[in-house]
This record gives C-alpha cells, structure tokens and sequence, in this order.
C-alpha cells in the first residue's frame, strides 16, 4: 500500500514538473534546469509534503504545486553546492557544472529558485503569504547551513553539536518544511503545523546522517555518488569528528593524523581510515544516533491532534523506510 502511494505521488510531482514551462531559450539556461530534474531522484521533500496534506484531506493543485516548488528549490541547491563541493557526480550522472559549467549551472540555478517561488505561489491568497514567509525563512536557514559546511572546511576542529547544528539548518529544516507546507496547504491547526515541522526536521537530522553512513558504507552503484568521497576530502562528517575524539591518547590519533594529512592515495586512505572507524565502534555510534532521530520523530506523530488516524501510518511507514534505506 505505502509503496503504492509513494510511487503514486512521486509520478505525480514528476508529471506537475515536465508540464511547467521553465523556457526554452537559450538552450544553455534551460536544458540543465530539465536535466537535473530528469536525473529523479526519490523526490522526498514533495513526497513529505503530499503525506502531511492526505493527514487532513485529498490531494489538491495547492498541495502538488508547493510540493513541486520544493522539490525545484531543493534541486537548485544541488547545483550550488556541488559547484562548492566540486562534485563530479550527481545521482549517478556527470554534475551540471561538469556537464556544462559552473557559470551555467548558477545561473541555471537562479531560474530554477524564481521558478520555485513561482509555483509555491500557487496557493489560495488566505494561505499564501503565510506559505511565502516559511518558505523564504527556511530557504535562508539552507543557505545559513550551506555557509557553516564551508566554514567547518578550514577550522581545525568541530564539535558534535556543531555539526549536528549545521545539518540541521542546511537539511533538516527543509524536510521539517516539507511537511508543514503540507499541513498550510490542507489547513492544518497551528499546533498540527508544528508538529509536522518537528517530524521533518527529526527525520531530517537522521537522513543527514544515514547519508554520511552511506558515504562509507554504502554501495557505489545504490548511493548515486563516489562511496568514500568524504573520507578523501577530509569532510567534518558526525563519522569523523567522533573518530578524532575517540581515537584521543591512543595509538590510533597518530595514524588517524597522518591518514588525514595524506593526499595523494585515495583508495588506501578511504580502506585505511574505514577500518579505523570499525575499530573505533563508530559506525555502530552512527547508527543508534540515526535510530534515535528517527524514533523521536515517530513519537512526535502521535502529538497531531486533527489528522486521520487511518492516514498516520503511511506517514510512519515511510519514516521506518528512509531509516531503513540502502540509498
């Protein structure tokens, strides 16, 4: 049944999506915004919007199109970050800026954030300028977190809070928003509203999480991108900053340091630096703290008071299914 509603509304947002008209000309502005839209993806920030509005009523235009807005912001962030990141891959695929260049996919990018606004617009004018103002909050928390991921770059250390801060505003926020624009859409109370912002951003902060863990542990072929790339380039991950603490006045720090300091052989240093996270139990540390998130998150869907019961289980569901993901 879930799997069927999923697919259902995925090929929904996927359908609202190839009808809209970005434009066509020039080709180069255009034709990255419909190749990155193309790429899929699980399209889970319209999927979370769609569950939170069928707690409270039917589908509606409203519900799709906010849905489909996010899903076109979430999708121009991509292309800025992985300019930032200077990732190659993208779902499996050569990156926009790789593709084209990184000028194109700025300016690509730039359409594709009018455009977002553009369709979130379309909602019933009671409703609209309160949908505006958490959407542009939360589209400058992104960008807040965005900054603290760069910033984290050159400081020497990192703490646990502060890294579970920042993947919070530059991820978590916008699953948490995800599911309180379906709340606005389907006329949710102010407390159900809240709620569902909690749920997301819960659920967010262990999908961040499990998305680190995969980095590692993941499978190349399911995870879309490089499988120890944030190993290589030294990323501040939760993985990372607990390893450095815990290896602290063992003869692991020494070899951790070095393994760290080293640049030119990736494969070994990705090998190498994995086993000292098993040795170190840190993969099992990530995964009670994803088991964590997620669970506070469950709990929280108990706390909404105006939703169909018979209808909550679907938004379980399918929390239980992305903390069980192998992508």
């Amino acid at each position: 049944m879930l799997h069927t509603l999923v697919s259902d509304y995925q090929a929904i947002i996927s359908a609202f999506i190839k009808h809209n008209n970005f434009g066509e000309q020039p080709t180069e502005l255009y034709e990255p915004i419909r190749y990155i839209l193309n790429l899929g993806g699980k399209r889970l920030r319209p999927v979370l919007t769609l569950l939170a509005h069928h707690l409270y009523k039917d589908l509606d235009h409203a519900s799709v199109a906010v849905g489909s807005g996010i899903e076109v912001f979430h999708n121009f962030s991509l292309l800025h970050d992985d300019i930032m990141d200077n990732a190659p891959v993208r779902r499996g695929q050569p990156t926009v800026h790789e593709k084209w260049n990184a000028n194109v996919a700025i300016l690509s990018g730039d359409v594709m954030l009018v455009r977002a606004y553009q369709m979130i617009m379309q909602v019933p004018d009671d409703n609209l300028r309160w949908l505006l103002h958490r959407f542009s909050e939360t589209a400058a928390q992104v960008c807040e977190g965005q900054q603290w991921d760069m910033n984290f770059e050159s400081l020497p250390t990192v703490t646990v809070e502060q890294y579970l801060d920042m993947i919070k505003l530059k991820t978590a926020v916008l699953l948490g928003f995800s599911l309180e624009a379906g709340g606005i859409t389907a006329y949710a109370s102010e407390h159900d509203r809240y709620i569902l912002n909690q749920i997301g951003t819960l659920a967010g902060i262990g999908f961040q999480l499990m998305d680190d863990l995969l980095d590692v542990y993941g499978e190349a072929d399911k995870f879309g991108k490089r499988v120890g790339g944030d190993i290589v380039s030294n990323k501040k991950t939760f993985l990372l900053i607990d390893a450095i603490e815990e290896a602290k006045n063992t003869p692991l720090e020494d070899e951790l340091n070095y393994w760290l300091s080293v640049t030119d052989k990736d494969d070994e240093k990705v090998q190498t630096i994995t086993a000292i996270y098993n040795t170190l139990g840190v993969k099992d540390k990530t995964e009670q703290l994803i088991a964590k998130y997620f669970t506070d998150a469950l709990d929280a869907i108990h706390q909404l008071e105006g939703a169909r019961e018979d209808r909550k289980q679907h938004l379980s569901n399918y929390l239980k299914q992305l903390m069980n993901r192998d992508s």
